[in-house]
This record gives structure tokens, sequence and C-alpha cells, in this order.
């Protein structure tokens, strides 16, 4: 439970009066506002931020998922809210939809809420894919792989038509590092860690360090068996450049920066509000 701001899934939906719309189902309906939500307001404190998740997760859910498509499920905290409005519109609307999931986490929540479990050797092509992100910047590029399930998150995203990502107020910034202090997650080979490190270092600045396990002894190991770097960077810097040459160093596998691949982000916000921003028109 998580507190007197928490609401039932019909409640919840009544709050943001929905609408009829297309071929998606429900819409919200919009305030003045541009790219704004309205619902209740949200309780303070820690509740409040868990409140946000869910107000995201549930509006791209609603608006993103359509009768047979192929869903890809991304991993982390948000998505749980996600998953649960995603199975919740399936057993209400009778909808048929697959789900491809991109960790270990992701395949057990599919399986928990009794949703069709599909992989990409079956469905190479999704529909749509709804994923968190630690932090979003002006542009919608992303840092993702704080709970180091970058690689697969890319490899899904990457084989959607569309790819939607959801998150709190806490992850919005102007910039890369204004918000998320935990550096650029980076998946690398074992045997190169050593070496990657020191070239990252040298050729962009700031520290990188292996990330350790909480309750376990020794470093993290990811669903593939590798280990993840953490880039703590210094400076902002252009980072499509800085991300394809730190991909070109031998035994990365691949780096949680997320350039030009979410189409919207969801942000639900402390006022009760969900804001969406799609990428800056050039």
């Amino acid at each position: 439970m998580l507190g007197s701001a928490v609401y039932s899934a019909s409640k919840f939906t009544r709050a943001f009066v929905p609408l009829r719309g297309g071929e998606g189902g429900l819409n919200f309906a919009k305030s003045s506002q541009r790219h704004m939500f309205f619902t209740k307001s949200c309780s303070t404190g820690s509740d409040m931020a868990e409140e946000a998740k869910k107000l995201a997760g549930y509006a791209a859910v609603n608006d993103h998922i359509k009768n047979n498509y192929v869903v890809g499920v991304g991993s982390g905290s948000t998505i749980v809210y996600a998953v649960d409005r995603l199975a919740e519109r399936v057993q209400q609307e009778k909808l048929k939809i697959v789900c491809v999931p991109t960790s270990f986490q992701a395949r057990q929540l599919i399986l928990q809420h009794g949703l069709p479990l599909s992989d990409l050797d079956r469905h190479p092509e999704l529909d749509v894919a709804i994923d968190g992100a630690d932090e979003v910047d002006s542009s919608l590029t992303l840092i993702k792989g704080g709970g180091g399930c970058l690689t697969q998150e890319k490899i899904v995203a990457e084989c959607a038509r569309h790819f939607i990502v959801i998150a709190d107020y806490r992850k919005d910034s102007k910039c890369l590092g204004q918000q998320w202090k935990k550096g650029i997650p980076v998946e690398v080979i074992p045997m190169a860690y050593v070496p990657i490190t020191r070239d990252i270092t040298r050729r962009f600045g700031g520290e990188v360090v292996l990330r350790m396990g909480v309750n376990k002894a020794g470093p993290v190991v990811t669903d593939n068996g590798n280990f993840i770097l953490d880039w703590k960077f210094e400076n902002v810097h252009n980072w499509k450049e800085v991300n394809t040459a730190i991909k070109m160093i031998p035994g990365v596998v691949e780096t949680g920066l997320f350039i030009g691949m979410a189409e919207r982000v969801y942000f639900g916000m402390q006022d009760g509000t969900v804001q969406i921003r799609d990428p800056p028109i050039h």
C-alpha cells in the first residue's frame, strides 16, 4: 500500500475524466495548458514520488496500448505501475496483446500479471515499448541502466515502432547530470573493465567506478553475465559523439545513453498532473 493517495483503478481513471479516443481506448482530458493532465492532488512525502510514477505509467498505457499490439515491457520501479494498468486493460477491455520483456524483472512482472510472454525471436518487431529512465534532459536524451538492464532495454526499444518513457518529476532535467548523480552506466565484458575504465577517464575525464553488489560480494553481474561501470562525468558533452566513441572501445557492450530514441515522455508531477514532453522541433 502506498497510503491514502493511491486510488483503485476505477477511481483513478474517473479522476482523469476519460474521453473516448481513437483506436487506443482512453485518452485523458487535457487542461488549457498544453501537455498537462489533471487529477487529484497527491500526498506529501515519499508517497508523492510513488503516486507520480503511477500517474505516468497509467497515462502512457491508456494512450499507447491498442488491441493486437506487441508490447515491449521495460524494467525498474516505474514500470510496475504500467504493467498493473496493462493487466487491468487486458481484463476490462479483453485486449489481445503480447509482451516482450527487457529483463528478468520484467519477465516476472509479465508472468505474475498473467500476460502473454514472448521474445524477440518470435516477435522481432514491436508496436510499442514502454520503459522508465533515470534522467531525461530537455532534448529527450536519456540516462538508463540504474537497474543494470540497459543493453536489453535498448535492444527492445530499438525494435519498437514507438518508444515511450515514463518517469516521475525527479527525473526531469535541463541537462544530464543535473538530477542523476550516479553517472552513465556502461555494460562491459568482465575481462576488459580495467582498460575501459582507464580509456574513458583519459579521454573524457570524470570518474569511472565498477558497480558493486549490495547483497553479494563482488561486482554487479548483468542478466547478460557482464559488469557495469558507472561513469561520473564532470562536464556537459556532445552526448552523441561521446556515446559513439565509448561504444567503439573494445569490450564495451552498450551504454546507458539513449539518444534520439524516445518519442514521448510522461512525467508524473508533484501536483498530481501528468506532463507530456515530445522531442524539440529543430
